[in-house]
């Protein structure tokens, strides 16, 4: 056995492996989705076997290493009252190995679905006519039928029945699981043989054309990968992510529900408890599993880190590093889980009421929501501390650079390693953190910002609300009440229709600079008229003052007299330039104005 290679290469025969599976030798860690393979491909599997076609390899993981534990699970269709533990688990082959059992090796009808998804019950049968044929193809002489065994026409009437074991006979139709059962085989072959005497001669000539087709099912052998005990997890879990054929990516948090459930612990439950908790607050109501355990990772890791370096083990760039990388996430042990948990619920309810403050109401408007994680790994650590209003300043800036910096869009996760430390030693008075010191935000940035797709595009909605930004017909400030009440979103300030009948550029016009936060009712009292003109309506039905319109669009970094002349350009270069001032403030660093025009585009 070569010692430097972590797997096995071997072929073990289709009888052995499926009666492994039914002493539950072989059994599936719990990760593993349920079984989903339709009718038709299970037809297919078993043509592919009675002709000794290859099936595909399949991969299996031996047990026995501490260090990579997953709960097993029978295969569907196993019954067993006291389970042992197994002596491999099933990475690849699920699908293959399910239909195989319960085709093949099952006394019940196999739950399966219809080429519509509809759930139905198929016992599965050998034609023996049509397989010793030469001249029929291999799938026709695999038979699905009912659960009753009897198939009727569209009127309701019966026009086949199979459902007795002379009438399988009589049609030629044996019942695949008897192949792996000589005692059950010989009986209906001397059955066969002696229902019609008349018969026997020719049945007797067409079982000993059928036991070649017999034996290959009962001699076919499988491709087996066997991966050695001392693979480690992170490598096993990668694995089975290349092989996985299924097309559905595999989660961490999938993988380390496996892992918990050796232990009696669902994480499932335990998360599903956390979410309807975290989800009364709107901004988290798409939070995902992986955000969390990730902000547990940050944590779990920069106490080992501050363990080491206090007790002066080692030297800083030999200490652990503070990382939630995937595998860092599937070393998290149960204990690591329970000890943080609760914290980083806390945190993330901290980070919703701070977002709220900076009028962030819904997860529809969360410029990033993948900014949650470091920012409640954050409050995880100051606890009480993280309500001063000092403390929530500072991380209020940290976030609005991460914004309009755009930093959280693409791989961040060693983003979020460093903000732990760095945002922490910045508000004990270290210097600022990287995030801030990364902002970079371009004057034609502005125009580029075109639709929700932008973190930025969501910021300065929320900037507008939050400095004070009044609706044009109410003139009351939004908040979180009347933004869920009158259906508060972003619209033009000079209508998409005015706008392409005086030949504005569809890019200046769609920009950010040209948009809101309104009411429903209110746009549709502007509808697609002049500004002049819709100012004056609005006026008039809201018993609205010019002093206190012009109030109200200041509110807005809006010109009252560029708009009220319907001077489109004039509007749009002193918003622009109030816009950057607006996100100068909140970032607490100056923007480099650009003097080469508004060039940028939408990505």
């Amino acid at each position: 056995m070569n010692p430097f290679t972590t797997f096995d290469s071997t072929k073990e025969s289709l009888s052995d492996l499926l009666q492994s599976i039914k002493i539950g030798k072989s059994q599936l860690p719990d990760f593993q989705r349920g079984w989903v393979w339709d009718d038709e491909h299970i037809c297919s599997l078993l043509a592919s076997i009675a002709v000794s076609y290859p099936v595909g390899t399949v991969m299996l993981l031996q047990t026995g290493n501490p260090d990579v534990q997953f709960k097993p699970r029978l295969i569907e269709g196993v019954v067993l009252d006291s389970p042992p533990e197994p002596e491999r688990l099933i990475l690849d082959g699920q699908q293959r190995l399910t239909s195989l059992f319960q085709a093949l090796f099952s006394d019940q009808p196999v739950v399966t679905r219809d080429v519509r998804g509809k759930v139905i019950k198929r016992w599965y049968y050998l034609d023996i006519n049509k397989a010793v044929n030469p001249y029929v193809d291999a799938d026709e002489c695999i038979i699905s039928l009912p659960e009753t065994r009897q198939l009727y026409n569209f009127r309701g009437e019966l026009k086949f029945d199979y459902s007795t074991p002379e009438k399988e006979r009589e049609f030629g139709f044996l019942p695949l699981p008897l192949l792996f059962d000589d005692v059950k085989l010989n009986a209906w072959q001397l059955a066969y043989l002696q229902d019609d005497p008349q018969l026997t001669s020719e049945r007797l000539k067409i079982w000993n054309e059928l036991s070649r087709v017999i034996q290959r099912f009962k001699q076919y052998q499988m491709p087996i990968i066997s991966l050695r005990k001392e693979t480690p997890k992170e490598a096993v879990c990668q694995v089975f992510e290349k092989v996985n054929t299924g097309g559905v990516s595999l989660t961490v948090f999938e993988l380390l529900t496996a892992t918990f459930a050796v232990d009696d612990f669902s994480l499932r439950d335990d998360w599903d408890q956390r979410r309807a908790q975290l989800s009364k607050h709107k901004m988290l109501q798409s939070i995902e599993s992986t955000d969390f355990l990730q902000a547990v990772s940050l944590l779990v890791t920069r106490e080992k880190r501050l363990i080491a370096l206090g007790n002066h083990n080692s030297e800083t760039e030999r200490a652990p590093a503070i990382s939630c990388k995937r595998k860092d996430v599937l070393r998290l042990t149960l204990n690591d889980y329970q000890k943080w948990a609760h914290l980083v619920t806390k945190g993330l309810e901290k980070s919703a009421r701070l977002l709220q403050s900076q009028y962030i109401f819904s997860h529809r408007d969360l410029p990033y929501r993948t900014q949650l994680t470091p920012m409640s790994a954050i409050f995880a650590v100051l606890g009480d501390r993280g309500d001063n209003d000092g403390i929530r300043a500072k991380i209020a800036r940290w976030y609005w650079c991460g914004v309009f910096g755009e930093l959280y869009g693409g791989s961040i996760e060693t983003r979020f390693a460093k903000d732990l430390p760095e945002v922490l030693t910045w508000i004990d008075g270290g210097n600022e953190p990287d995030t801030i010191n990364d902002c970079n935000v371009a004057q034609s940035r502005l125009v580029g910002l075109q639709t929700r797709n932008s973190a930025a595009y969501k910021g300065l909605y929320a900037l507008l609300m939050r400095d004070g930004g009044r609706d044009f017909r109410t003139g009351e400030q939004i908040d979180t009440q009347l933004y869920f009440e009158d259906y508060i979103d972003i619209h033009h300030i000079f209508p998409q229709q005015w706008c392409q009948q005086n030949g504005i550029e569809r890019r200046r016009y769609n920009s950010i600079i040209n948009k809101i936060p309104i009411s429903a009712k209110t746009n549709r009292m502007i509808g697609g008229k002049a500004p002049a003109i819709y100012l004056e309506r609005l006026e008039k039905s809201a018993e609205i003052s010019s002093a206190r319109m012009d109030e109200i669009l200041r509110s807005h970094c809006i010109d009252p007299d560029s708009l009220r002349a319907n001077d489109f350009n004039t509007f749009f270069a002193k918003r622009e330039q109030a816009l950057l001032l607006k996100i100068e403030q909140v970032i607490g660093k100056p923007i480099a104005r650009d003097l080469a025009g508004l060039d940028s585009e939408e990505e």
